[in-house]
């Protein structure tokens, strides 16, 4: 049975993966093109907007992964509703582990898997976020000392 679940939970963070590098290489990329800092007026909130999208960004990044862990519980015949399905994928994925569904003995242990797979995706997403972040504040400084 563990090789079962390594054979499908494996090949699905691998998708994550991806997906979660594709996500943070277009939100550092839009950051950059939109990381203009002003010192005057509104330029606060100027300033924080980008760092907003990237977040939406970002967790749209996530939400498309438990989305992917769903459906595979769906097409694993884990789940007849969908939305139980991704429900259950999202506690997995953000490692809340409420215990409400559990997944039959056979499949059960993709829900570690993919809890792994969310804490890794997850610290990703608050790297990224951190990174810009430092970036901004160090920006921001530069144009105070300036002043």
């Amino acid at each position: 049975m563990i090789l079962a679940n390594l054979a499908i939970g494996l090949p699905t963070m691998l998708l994550c993966l991806i997906l979660q590098v594709t996500f943070s290489f277009w939100s550092v990329q839009y950051y950059a093109r939109q990381s203009g800092v002003s010192p005057s007026g509104y330029g606060l909130l100027r300033n924080v907007r980008p760092l907003l999208y990237v977040m939406m960004l970002l967790m749209l990044g996530n939400f498309l992964q438990i989305l992917i862990w769903g459906t595979i519980f769906v097409w694993l015949g884990e789940f007849d509703v969908f939305y139980e399905a991704v429900y259950h994928s999202a506690v997995n994925f953000a490692s809340l582990g409420y215990g409400d569904i559990v997944m039959s003995t056979r499949w059960k242990f993709l829900g570690p898997l993919e809890a792994l797979n969310g804490v890794l995706m997850l610290g990703m997403t608050a790297a990224a976020l951190m990174a810009i972040l430092q970036h901004l504040l160090r920006k921001l400084r530069v144009v105070k000392r300036q002043d």
